[in-house]
């Protein structure tokens, strides 16, 4: 069972800026498809960001130009760096990866952007 640990949340201010981090159980190397999603209350989980094969990233709209995933193989962790905070980025963010074609969702981590 692989388990993924996020961590970087927090309560911030607008503009403001914060990194998340998903640390997996095991080696990352391989893994193709890794992303962050967040759920906001009374709303569906929508996708932020996703990093495919190590290099092609993907966006949401509403976070293109303010957010940058990455990912560090050695560390077998991704991070989502997340600037220009606004409210309507509060949500709980969680990280999500398929591992040998299974998927595994971390924990969550709460982000809160006050006004």
């Amino acid at each position: 069972q692989v388990q993924l640990v996020e961590s970087g949340g927090g309560l911030v201010q607008t503009g403001e800026s914060l990194r998340l981090s998903c640390a997996a159980s095991e080696s990352i190397f391989s893994v193709a498809f890794m992303g962050w999603y967040r759920q906001a209350p009374g709303k569906q989980r929508e996708l932020v960001a996703t990093i495919i094969n190590g290099d092609s990233t993907n966006y949401a709209d509403s976070v293109k130009g303010r957010f940058t995933i990455s990912r560090d193989n050695a560390k077998n962790t991704v991070y989502l760096q997340m600037n220009s905070l606004k409210p309507e980025d509060t949500a709980v963010y969680y990280c999500h990866v398929y591992i040998r074609g299974l998927p595994y969702w971390g924990q969550g981590t709460q982000v809160t952007v006050s006004s």
